[in-house]
């Protein structure tokens, strides 16, 4: 087999600079389950438009999740959905320069079909293409389809994870591909075109087998954390893990900017998501998550997070005061970058891109593209 050798794709490199994108709202109601909160239609012309304010105003990359079935509730949170890929493929015709990650389940698509999809994304997007790896997801979303395996637990989901990810890797890089797996056979299989680079490779793998799945495998991990000191125990342990395998990975965690022309009224709208909270659209998060309906309604640990409307952590106030937040978030955390959700993307991405990205560009500098790990 002749082996097609590619530049890998990279970010910018560990000097200190950070990767800021913006996650597109492909589902209605975007990232707040709320009564209370500006309408989101989850519609591609939003998402185009959200995409080219994210590049106009210098953002680096934009992603889109990959959803199938909703929460429900009064707000039927999440029940409209576009198809991830076909998203990002517009999206990378509409602009030149911000990096575009779909998103895949390994449940759903065999290796030889995504290693397709991305290297369509590749010649679209001129070398912008990245892969968002999910490996499990919603039960209750993938049993409507039959796709749901029960014989097929967490820790294994990796596994098979891994397997799907070298076949892709494959793909790209010879010029024939014949695998007996214990999950996916290939037999002389072939993909052509190849990508013109490696594509960017992410995933939000936390757990000690799901890490080690992108230490492994990925070039960057999206990471959850309640406080500062938290996102630096998740980041250290994730560059740990990686620095063990000779790797480098990129560590990252959303956040929701709500912006307001004081720091009041920024914190006014965070108190009227909280009052507008769909309760409804949580029991149906929780269902999807795998809770008993029995547990549905009882308060614990994710209730208690959840519901103050907002699916990530969030910095509220003045362009100022989000400056501030999120500069100590990095100095305490040393994580690499974020993925931006916004109440109003079409209002929030000018105000973060003319009056915060300057200043945190200025604050966190080194933005030279080195290539990440093969």
């Amino acid at each position: 087999m002749n082996a097609h050798p590619l530049t890998p794709f990279g970010l910018p490199s560990d000097t200190g600079g950070k990767d800021l994108g913006v996650f597109l709202p492909i589902a209605n109601g975007g990232w707040i389950i709320s009564k209370n909160k500006p309408e989101i239609d989850g519609s591609y012309d939003y998402c185009r438009q959200s995409a080219v304010l994210a590049e106009e105003h210098g953002l680096d990359f934009a992603m889109a999740m990959a959803k199938y079935r909703g929460f429900g509730g009064e707000t039927h949170h999440w029940d409209y959905q576009l198809d991830s890929y076909l998203t990002v493929a517009g999206i990378a015709e509409a602009t030149k320069r911000v990096k575009v990650w779909g998103t895949v389940h390994t449940l759903l698509q065999n290796p030889g079909v995504v290693a397709k999809m991305v290297a369509t994304l590749d010649q679209i997007s001129h070398g912008r293409a990245g892969l968002n790896v999910v490996t499990g997801s919603y039960k209750d979303e993938f049993a409507q389809m039959g796709a749901w395996r029960d014989d097929v637990g967490h820790d294994e989901r990796y596994d098979l994870g891994a397997e799907w990810i070298q076949a892709i890797k494959a793909l790209w890089t010879e010029d024939t591909v014949t695998r007996k797996g214990k999950y996916f056979q290939l037999e002389d299989c072939r993909s052509l075109p190849k990508p013109s680079t490696r594509p960017f490779l992410v995933c939000a793998g936390t757990s000690k087998k799901g890490m080690r799945f992108t230490s492994s495998e990925m070039d960057a991990i999206f990471l959850s954390g309640g406080t500062h000191e938290e996102l630096k125990a998740a980041s250290d342990a994730a560059k740990a893990d990686a620095n063990e395998l000779d790797r480098n990975v990129r560590t990252y965690s959303m956040m929701t900017v709500v912006f307001g022309d004081t720091d009041a009224e920024a914190q006014e709208m965070v108190q009227a998501i909280r009052e507008g909270f769909d309760e409804g659209a949580l029991a149906g998060m929780m269902r999807a998550y795998g809770f008993l309906d029995s547990e549905i309604g009882k308060e614990n640990d994710f209730t208690r997070k959840s519901r103050a409307g907002f699916m990530t952590p969030y910095a509220a106030g003045t362009p100022d005061t989000v400056i501030d937040y999120l500069t100590d978030l990095f100095n305490v955390s040393g994580t690499d970058g974020l993925m931006l959700i916004f109440p109003d993307y079409i209002k929030g991405i000018p105000i973060f891109g003319e009056k915060v990205l300057p200043v945190l560009r200025e604050r966190f500098p080194g933005r030279v593209p080195v290539a990440a790990d093969a």
